[in-house]
């Protein structure tokens, strides 16, 4: 459970690229989410190029940190590959995307997750820049790289937030 711990989202980034390796295994982590009726509806737009992250980074008024990332994964589901009358691409994508978030920490990197859908100027936005079909629909931006600086870890357990049983 260290990574779960140690989990923090990171702003800022040493300037100097990432393995392709690294980002493969973060890819193959994420593709181990489960998704609802092993859909696997997932696929994945890695983004290295300084003028795409700088556009990215215009995208959203939270997503300034994607400028100086060393890589973004952008998360996106196939719309063709789940059932048009649910919703549940939006778990699946949850789901990889934490997931690829736990690995991030696992490859001693740092990152943060931008939320783009379901913001319509947002995914509007990356789809037109990166050209994506209309059965694409991108879900969420991950900048990554070599943290800047460690962040301490934070105990976020509350007792209050639990309830046994019943509300």
């Amino acid at each position: 459970m260290d990574s779960i711990w140690k989990r923090r989202s990171i702003r800022k980034y040493e300037d100097r690229p990432v393995e392709r390796e690294k980002l493969e295994r973060i890819l193959r982590a994420g593709m181990q989410s489960p998704t609802a009726k092993d859909s696997r509806c997932w696929e994945f737009l890695v983004v290295t190029g300084p003028e795409a992250r700088q556009a990215v980074s215009e995208m959203s008024e939270y997503a300034m940190c994607a400028a100086k990332a060393a890589a973004l994964i952008i998360p996106l589901a196939n719309l063709q590959r789940v059932d048009p009358a649910e919703d549940w691409w939006v778990q699946d994508l949850a789901a990889a995307t934490q997931t690829m978030l736990l690995q991030i920490e696992e490859e001693g990197l740092g990152a943060t997750w931008l939320g783009m859908y379901p913001r319509k100027a947002r995914t509007d936005a990356l789809r037109a820049y990166f050209q994506l079909p209309e059965h694409i629909m991108p879900f969420a931006v991950i900048a990554l790289g070599y943290k800047a600086r460690e962040k301490e870890p934070e105990d976020r357990w509350d007792p209050e937030k639990v309830h046994w049983e019943r509300y």
